[in-house]
Parts: C-alpha cells; structure tokens; sequence
C-alpha cells in the first residue's frame, strides 16, 4: 500500500485528491494548521474525513515539518498549502509569499536533508504566466511574467521545485494549474459568488450581484480532473513539469451569462460592476496549453466550460456545495 502526504488536505484540491487517492488503495495523511479547530468540511463532504490520518503542522514550522515527513514514511507529497487567494494577496502580500514561497522551500529542504525517496508533486499556477494577449496559449515553454503577489510566490515555488530536482536529484515537479473549480471553492471566490447569488435570486431572492472586471478571460477546469492529472505526474519514471488546462478561454461575462441563463434569468437586471473590485493588476486573458499533459499523461480535460456551470448550479441547488 502506498502511503501519500497532502500538505493542504482540507482544501478544494487537498480533499478530491483525498478522494481519489482513497479510491486507488493509498494510506492519505494530511496535514491541517489545527488537527481539531480546522475546518474539514469539504473532507466531510465526500465522507473521506475519517479515511485520512490528520497531522498538525503548523505554518512555517519546520521541524515539524520534519517530524511528519518521518513520521509517516510517505512514498508521495503533495504540496497544496498556502494562500489561494489572488485577490487576498494584493492586501497580504507578505503573508502571501511565506506561505507559498518559503512553505514550499521548506518542504523540498527536509526531503533533502531526510534523504527521502518520496515523489513530489508542487500545485504550480497559470497565474505565474500574467497576461500573454488574446488567444495565446501558454504551455511549459512559455515565460513567467506575474502580476500579483500570488502569482510571484507561485513562479518562486516554481522555480524551487526546478531547482532542487536539478541540484539535487529530488523527483519534484510542478503542475501548473490553470482556474479549477467545483461545488467545493471556497464562498469568495468570483465563481462560487456568482453562482450562490444567482440560485438565490432564482428562489425568489431580491440581491443584487456586485462583481469587479467581467472582461477578464479565464481556461476553466473541474477540480478532480485537475487532482488526477498531479497524481498521473508522480507515476512517472522521471519528473517533469505540466500545464494542467483545458485549452478554452471564457470571459467572466460569459460565466455570468450561462449561471443567469441556465436558471432563466436575465444577468442585467441582477448584476451591477463596482470598479472597486477591480484589483490593482490583473490577467486579462488566461489560456493554457495542454497538450504536452495529453502526450506524457494521458489526460485531457472532459469536463468543459459548457458542462463545468450546470454541475456547479446543480451542486448549488441541491445543497451539495461547500
């Protein structure tokens, strides 16, 4: 039996990949800030919660940090903690690049200094690419230019995974993944947003819909098609970097419009733009380029734009979001 370590396991990602590494017969520790105060709703959820053996490891505490890693023996680690907020980072900036930059630093330092044989797996982001013009499509070759705190410690975490992999023979490689959602995104979130307000407003509800930029273009992903694609890296006889993507482009305005049609509403009379929204810099235009994933992996995205928002208002509707 394999036994795998989730650094983040109660988040969006954390727990599908919880999930899915259950269903394939692996031992799943995760790590949480709290053991007993975390909230392990989305764990809860897809009634894995008392499948996976919790560790407390509190942020930036390396010798802890240490003491799971030898604790548990793990032949994979995932490395999804830290901030995942892009829009949280402009205001916290600095807690933004210890918990991903220096976190992930300290993760690759105590597998090099435990000598450990475990596989790992860095949650990269197509963040890190900035803002490549209208319909360019960026894969693996692709230059970082970041333009948020978030995306910077994304490109640092990046380039340290590269580094100890190269330098000191560490299987480490990054997945860089581009927007993934799903029932279980966090409720600030603009996506998550978008679709609570609007099943509200189709059960009667009388809000209005407050949203920054709907000129912003995004390749959409569903979270457990995403998780399954880290977890395809580390099977691999070499590590290597990806682009996790579904090769589609849709702008925020268009988001808006499927959630609001989908439930038979017209998104004018509900939605108003408040320039306050807007965050300082911003991508404009997000696409990813999967195709080196579809060679090497042998995985594509089958959850697309078209269906991804139906299943996100259906979740919604049913109760069976977070």
């Amino acid at each position: 039996m394999k036994k795998a370590l989730i650094l983040g396991v109660s988040g969006q990602d954390g727990a599908y990949l919880a999930q899915l590494l259950l269903a394939k017969g692996y031992d799943v520790h995760g790590t949480s800030r709290e053991s007993h105060s975390q909230d392990f709703s989305r764990l809860k959820l897809l009634a894995v919660k008392n499948k996976v053996c919790l560790h407390r490891l509190p942020p930036l505490d390396f010798q802890s940090l240490l003491g799971v890693i030898t604790q548990v023996g793990p032949d994979e680690v995932y490395n999804l903690a830290g901030h995942s907020s892009v829009g949280l980072s402009f205001s916290q900036p600095m807690e933004t690049m210890e918990s991903i930059a220096l976190g992930t630093w300290q993760i690759l330092e105590a597998l090099r200094i435990l000598k450990s044989p475990a596989r790992l797996c860095n949650a990269s982001s197509g963040e890190c690419f900035g803002d490549t013009g209208p319909r360019r499509a960026c894969d693996e070759t692709t230059p970082f230019h970041p333009c948020s705190p978030y995306a910077a410690s994304k490109a640092a975490a990046f380039h340290a995974t590269a580094t100890y992999r190269e330098a000191y023979g560490l299987f480490a490689c990054s997945g860089i993944l581009f927007n993934h959602e799903s029932p279980l995104r966090s409720p600030g979130f603009a996506t998550r947003k978008i679709v609570s307000t609007a099943v509200q407003i189709a059960r009667g509800g009388t809000m209005k819909l407050e949203l920054g930029n709907l000129e912003t273009w995004r390749d959409w992903g569903y979270a457990p098609e995403h998780v399954d694609a880290m977890w395809r890296m580390l099977q691999r006889d070499k590590p290597d970097d990806f682009v996790i993507a579904t090769g589609e482009s849709h702008s925020l305005q268009e988001f808006v419009e499927l959630v609001f049609k989908t439930l038979s509403l017209n998104w004018r009379d509900h939605v108003t733009v408040n320039p306050r929204l807007f965050r300082p810099t911003d991508v404009k235009y997000s696409l990813g380029n999967p195709a080196k994933a579809r060679t090497e992996l042998s995985w594509k995205a089958n959850t697309l734009f078209a269906d991804l928002v139906p299943l996100l208002i259906e979740a919604e509707r049913k109760g069976a979001a977070l």
